[in-house]
This record gives structure tokens, sequence and C-alpha cells, in this order.
């Protein structure tokens, strides 16, 4: 398992804004399914579901950021995983892009490639393997997309989400394994020790001003969609808050 706990320079578990986290958070001091679940609820949930600068960055700049995709969040998770000794290694694939439908629209979604790199981690716990991709998408976020598309109970594909299960995707975590964009892959890479590996052999097919556009601008529309259509739920969630209160209110005078 050592290889599986590997430091490195995409993983840099050693860093002071990863070690700080893991020491707020008391992460060491759990057992370790207590862990697993407790770094995968973070990880889930308080890294919001967004679109970073690449890929390839380091764990520390996808906290540092606060959001994160397949990707990106793959990486943070690995690494705060590996620095409370738990084993992990990465799986990789392609995504089809119709996954991306929503959060990318317009001429850029036309200009997106047909495959679409995507990851998920592989945890090793009591001699098992878990495949754990239901980090992607944070909750706030998929229970506003299931208020947007409330009719849909079953197979959903679009923003970010590609599932058989819409109004019940499993992404609770108790020793299983967990998905919300596994239906999409067209691809499979196998299994990799780190996400270092992984990229140095397969990258994102963008040419130079793809790529530029996407880090420069076509990210952060997408992340506005992203944000408008989470910022919608919550308030829709407060609203229905409020009747029920006033309700209550009302009905014990």
């Amino acid at each position: 398992m050592k290889k599986y706990l590997e430091r490195t320079p995409i993983l840099d578990y050693d860093h002071a804004l990863i070690q700080g986290l893991v020491a707020k958070r008391g992460w060491h001091n759990l057992e370790d399914e207590k862990k697993i679940e407790s770094i995968y609820n973070f990880v889930r949930d308080e890294i919001p579901f967004g679109y970073n600068i690449d890929d390839n960055i380091s764990a520390s700049s996808v906290l540092k950021d606060g959001y994160g995709q397949c990707n990106t969040k793959s990486n943070l998770f690995m690494a705060l995983l590996r620095a409370v000794g738990i084993p992990n290694r990465i799986h990789g694939f392609t995504i089809d892009k119709a996954l991306q439908k929503g959060a990318i629209t317009g001429v850029w979604y036309v200009l997106s490639p047909k495959n679409i790199l995507h990851s998920w981690v592989e945890v090793y716990y009591k001699g098992n393997w878990y495949n754990l991709e239901g980090i992607i998408l944070d909750k706030p976020y998929l229970s506003a997309l299931q208020q947007k598309f409330s009719d849909c109970k079953t197979t959903f594909c679009g923003y970010g989400a590609y599932t058989d299960n819409f109004e019940n995707p499993q992404i609770d975590w108790n020793l299983n394994n967990t998905y919300i964009q596994d239906k999409g892959i067209n691809q499979d890479f196998g299994v990799f020790d780190s996400p270092d590996d992984f990229f140095k052999k397969h990258q994102q097919k963008l040419n130079l001003v793809k790529r530029w556009l996407f880090r420069n601008y076509i990210r952060h529309q997408m992340n506005r969609n992203v944000s408008e259509i989470r910022m919608a739920g919550i308030h829709s969630n407060q609203s229905l808050e409020s009747k029920l209160l006033m309700n209550l209110e009302g009905k014990s005078r």
C-alpha cells in the first residue's frame, strides 16, 4: 500500500493549507471509516462544483480556489486521504460532452471536444477498493438541479450529471461505491497510482487557442451558470421554509 500513500507534486498533502485543515477538522483522531466519510463529505459539499484553470493543479491549489470538478476534486480528495493514512489511487476515463450541456452553452458547447477527460478516486478500506465518484456535485447544486428538472426521476444527462437515478443518486458513502457521472463514460484508461501519472499520459484534447479561451473566458461563464442554478435552488428552499414557518405561526395563534 506504500505507493498509494506517497506524496506527489499534485498530491502535496504536506502543504500548510492541507495540514492546517486536517488538524482543524481533527481527521487524524477518527477511525478509518469515519476519516473516509468525513473527508468525502467535506470535498463533496464544502468544495462546491466549479471549473478550475486546469485538471493537473495541486491539491492545495484546489483548496485555495475553494471549488472543483471531477479531476480537481479527485486531486484534493486523494491528498486529504493520504494525509491521514488512507490508501487511494485514481481511475481515468473520458466522458461524453453531453454531460456538460447546460453548464456550457451556445457556441462554446459546439466547440468543446466530444470526449472530456474524467476520473474518480478508488479508496482502499478493509480489503476492498471503493469507487468514489459522488464527490463531484455538491448537494446544494444537485438539489437545485432536481428542483429545476423535477419531472425527471430516472435518467438525466447534463449540467455535470449523468445518472440513471436522478431522483435519488448514490452519492452518500456507507461502505459502497458512489457515482454521479458514470453513465457518461465512453473510454476507460484504467487505474494509476497518482494523478501525476494519469495526466502525464492523458490530457484534455484542446488546441492552444481553445485552451486559452477555456482558461480565461469559458470556464468563468460555466462557473456563473453553475452558481446561478445553485443560488436559485437555495432561494427557492429559503422561500419554502419561510412559507412553512408563516403557516406554522398562523396555526399557533
